[in-house]
């Protein structure tokens, strides 16, 4: 899927940016005139009272929550922890507890009253994600010339309604909340493309040639390879890395279905271990999921889902026979050409760890992307040195990352209010425990992007415990049973139920591009879903029985 491909005549392209963008800016001001700002009384946004049910201050206990908290102590948050308040462990018996006027005047000084967030503001942010799942079934055409128009004019809409209808000052650091929110959202973006465009731009230059001919235990064993090191690269570097080769190795024997396994395996469920390894749990790990947490706790389903696929994926290898391509005898090996973009991708990942070492060390780099801007600098560096031979034969080129750049600025604009909406609603949504969170989550992750459906989710669950979804928040959330297990069902969830359709996760359209381009007829949007409900969906159902239940 090149951006080469498709037509150069008509208004697309920069200055069509532009004009989509200053576009909905003026939609947003008119709508700020239209539907002003509403405050609530408490400063205190995105932290509704504590609901019962989950052992928080303020509510009843359920014996769940008992057992969780043996000794008295339950869960408990002080304000806004990005700003400096502090979340922990309290004793049940509040009166136990003098208050602490001089902290909470201290606090209140700090933090202006926040708006309330209207429903209506969600539209945006769901008009772009069925923009993204339909506009490519209803003109591919005009899609792939235009969908940067999509995400510019959606996420203009609501920037200019934050900065304009949200502008009272004083909420945070003497900025208003929609300038602070905004602010926090662009830095959040920033580290999300840094990460997932240098691990792309670094796997183009690093070729890995496959010798031999594609048999069951061969193919299986670079399928079984692939979910491995989609948690090192992410499952983007791991599937442009890995597709072509596999492809090559099967020439004469390839079928859509090893592709459609592939896209199951590699592409999505494979990168489950670590928040390199999917979109979603990187965003998991920018809101201060510790980077080990995934590892430790959700390798069992990784090994349990991964290995029930590669056991299907080798029958249905097996059925495919030997195909009617020539064996030339040549014996099984692999070559991997590239040394700079290795070293990249190490310094790239390297590079997820430097901003918690700095700020460990110094505030003078709060604020400051120093992990991400190091990100891009290997990134740039590695392209530009990389061997041209590696990137021909790769067949890179930038579109699938200018499309995924390009969209998640919208998604991450559109997106502000949801979180927001979700802050203050998510306790009445009724998601009371991991098996809905595990469903709910798969759920529109299968239909959108499985990135903000993970973080939207993340925040109905700290919004039902009482909570801002932040760094200290997290920290305390997942001290906690009940924390722990609904951040697990989310986390699997999301990764897994991304690999339900072509548009779940980034990499799924383009190994389809890429298989289509090598000549192969991939199934349709619905005949790739069918494939996935009778393969994939009962593999999700025993995951669920087993660990989720």
């Amino acid at each position: 899927m090149s951006g080469d491909s498709h037509s150069t005549q008509g208004f697309h392209g920069p200055k069509a940016w532009v004009v989509s963008l200053a576009a909905g800016l003026v939609l947003g001001w008119i709508l700020s005139l239209v539907a002003p700002a509403r405050y609530s009384e408490s400063p205190e946004h995105g932290a509704p009272p504590p609901t019962a049910g989950h052992g928080l201050v303020g509510g009843d206990s359920s014996p769940r929550d008992d057992a969780a908290h043996p000794d008295g102590f339950e869960l408990a948050a002080a304000g806004d922890p990005e700003d400096g308040s502090t979340v922990g462990f309290i004793p049940a018996d509040e009166s136990s507890v003098p208050a602490n006027d001089d902290v909470e005047a201290a606090h209140h000084e700090q933090h202006g009253a926040a708006p309330t967030i209207p429903l209506w503001l969600v539209v945006p942010f769901a008009a772009l994600l069925l923009s993204i799942a339909l506009m490519p079934f209803i003109s591919a055409r005009i899609w792939h010339q235009h969908f940067p128009d999509f995400a510019f004019f959606l996420g203009g809409v609501t920037l200019g309604y934050y900065l304009i209808a949200f502008s009272q000052p004083g909420y945070a650091h003497g900025m208003p909340y929609g300038a602070y929110m905004m602010k926090h959202t662009g830095l959040e973006y920033y580290q999300f493309i840094a990460l997932i465009g240098s691990l792309f731009v670094a796997s183009g230059g690093i070729l890995i040639d496959v010798r031999g001919r594609g048999r069951p235990i061969v193919n299986t064993g670079i399928l079984a390879f692939g979910a491995v090191v989609a948690n090192i690269i992410g499952t983007t570097g791991a599937s442009v890395l890995l597709v072509r080769p596999f492809m090559r190795v099967n020439k004469g024997r390839l079928r859509p279905m090893h592709v459609v396994m592939f896209i199951f395996i590699v592409s999505n469920c494979g990168g489950c271990l670590t928040p390199i390894g999917d979109p979603p749990l990187y965003l998991g790990f920018l809101k201060g999921v510790p980077f080990m947490w995934t590892l430790t706790h959700l390798w069992p389903a990784w090994l349990l889902c991964v290995g029930l696929l590669l056991a299907v994926f080798f029958v249905i290898d097996l059925r495919t026979g030997p195909g009617d391509a020539p064996d030339d005898g040549q014996a099984f090996g692999v070559s991997i050409k590239g040394f700079t973009g290795l070293l990249a991708l190490a310094l790239i990942i390297v590079g997820v760890f430097v901003d918690p070492f700095l700020k460990a060390r110094t505030s003078a780099v709060e604020g400051i992307p120093v992990g991400a801007t190091l990100q891009i600098a290997v990134a740039i560096g590695a392209y530009l040195i990389a061997d041209r031979h590696n990137h021909e034969a790769n067949e890179f080129n930038f579109f699938p990352v200018k499309e995924v750049g390009l969209l998640f600025i919208g998604i991450f604009a559109t997106m502000a209010p949801a979180l927001g909406y979700l802050s203050e609603h998510g306790a009445q949504l009724g998601l009371d425990s991991p098996a809905k969170f595990y469903f709910a989550t798969g759920s529109l992750s299968a239909m959108l992007d499985n990135a903000p459906t993970y973080l939207n989710f993340l925040q109905v669950a700290f919004a039902a415990n009482g909570l801002t979804l932040n760094a200290d928040n997290v920290h305390a959330f997942l001290a906690t049973p009940f924390g722990m297990h609904e951040l697990e069902a989310i986390s699997l969830g999301a990764v897994f139920f991304g690999a339900m359709t072509y548009i779940g996760n980034g990499p799924n359209f383009m190994v389809r591009a890429i298989a289509e381009t090598g000549g192969l007829d991939m199934p349709s949007f619905f005949g790739y879903v069918l494939r996935a409900v009778v393969v994939l969906l009962p593999i999700l159902a025993i995951v669920w029985l087993v660990f989720i239940l």
